[in-house]
């Protein structure tokens, strides 16, 4: 944890002596305490997951399906296409 962030809310766990000490061994052998080493390896999993389930991932062939949907809908969509305005600007930056 940085110095500049402080800590609001708290974790507890219960585990075997055989998992606490190979915890402690790691954190020990990259010089982390056990609460940073555990915060970290925890936060990092937790964006990897979170990247796999929230992000959807297309082919060439279905991106262009997908993109071809889009532009031949019948129903005119301005939200939708202020939406995609706000999105190419916002990659300019």
């Amino acid at each position: 944890m940085s110095a500049s962030t402080q800590a609001h809310e708290r974790i507890d766990l219960r585990t075997s002596p055989e998992v606490k000490e190979l915890i402690v061994r790691a954190a020990s052998s990259v010089g982390m305490t056990v609460s940073a080493f555990l915060l970290g390896t925890a936060q990092e999993r937790a964006r990897e997951i979170l990247a796999e389930k929230e992000t959807v991932t297309l082919s060439s062939r279905d991106w262009i399906a997908f993109a071809k949907a889009l532009d031949n809908t019948e129903k005119s969509r301005p939200k939708l296409a202020a939406a995609m305005k706000r999105h190419r600007d916002w990659q300019k930056r």
